[in-house]
């Protein structure tokens, strides 16, 4: 049974607020990636550059739900393995309040994939937490480090 994890965070922003942080790259760049070559649009391959690596990692993207749902592929960690799935909720929980949600699965249930599973899932919660202090105070957490 292949692996897969989920991970989740609060953040004090209207729904709609929220899940553009991640759809536009531009809002995007400012907490998560360097740098993101397109909106996240069904059916789109965008590239995405993480601030600490030279390399662009394609993300195709599946479904886009707006404001609820995006449900994306990228390579996984593991060279020769298939894609993995990442699946990103959005709920409203009041009109100034969002729950995220962020699964991520498909990876072999070996040694590998357990440790790349792990990586990306607090690659994620890190995410969640960059863009929680960006949405909610303005802060970019990734400038001038890396995870």
């Amino acid at each position: 049974m292949p692996l897969a994890f989920e991970v989740q965070l609060k953040i004090r922003k209207p729904v709609a607020q929220v899940f553009d942080a991640v759809v536009d790259p531009r809002k995007l760049s400012g907490y998560f990636l360097r740098e993101g070559s397109g909106p996240l649009v069904a059916g789109a391959t965008v590239l995405w550059q993480f601030p600490e690596f030279e390399e662009r990692y394609p993300v195709v993207v599946r479904e886009v739900v707006a404001p609820e749902r995006i449900v994306m592929e990228w390579g996984s960690a593991i060279a020769g393995d298939p894609d993995t799935r990442v699946v990103m909720t959005f709920v409203a929980l009041d009109p100034q309040n969002t729950m995220v949600r962020i699964s991520e699965s498909g990876w072999p249930n070996s040694p590998e994939g357990l440790k790349a599973s792990h990586g990306n899932a607090g690659g994620w919660m890190h995410m969640m937490a960059a863009m929680k202090a960006y949405l909610e105070y303005g802060i970019n957490l990734r400038e001038g480090g890396a995870f």
